[in-house]
């Protein structure tokens, strides 16, 4: 049988620290940056990346890996009222490539009713954009993929202030 209790490496990341940068249009939301601090001869500030570390480098967060993850677009996808929970369906053999006894994969031990759209509606991310809805996951995003712009944009003003 496989082991059913897999370990995770947990806490704090060495010369970093996590920030947060909260949205504009949806300031609930928190987008994870780490700052990581460079060498003292380098004579620079720390470096700003996007941390994909999840609660594991949180030293507060109580890992529990059967739990699973804080379910982040929870309250997003709700707030947007055009979906519905439905009863999903358990893991059926065809789900494991027909596997049994030692190779058999067993199902998740928390279970969440899945969503769908209601009334005939497209709740994809391109849809809301073309409904010209900016939804917390494209600020989410926008936030995550323009740190190098913003950086660029700030190395600039530096270079060639404004008279």
């Amino acid at each position: 049988m496989k082991n059913l209790s897999p370990t995770v490496t947990t806490g704090p990341l060495p010369a970093s620290r996590r920030i947060w940068h909260a949205g504009a249009l949806h300031p609930e939301i928190r987008v994870p940056m780490r700052e990581i601090d460079l060498h003292p001869t380098a004579g620079e500030e720390p470096v700003t990346v996007y941390d994909s570390s999840g609660p594991y480098t949180d030293p507060d967060a109580g890992i529990a890996i059967d739990r699973g993850l804080f379910r982040l677009r929870e309250d997003w996808v709700t707030a947007r009222g055009d979906t519905e929970r439905y009863a999903g369906r358990h893991v059926k053999p065809a789900d494991n490539g027909f596997a049994e006894g030692a190779r058999l994969t067993p199902e998740f031990p928390v279970r969440h009713d899945p969503r769908r759209a209601t009334g005939g509606r497209a709740v994809t991310q391109m849809a809301y954009a073309r409904a010209g809805v900016v939804t917390p996951e494209m600020e989410f995003v926008a936030i995550r993929e323009n740190l190098g712009r913003h950086a660029a944009k700030a190395a600039l003003e530096v270079a060639s202030p404004r008279i």
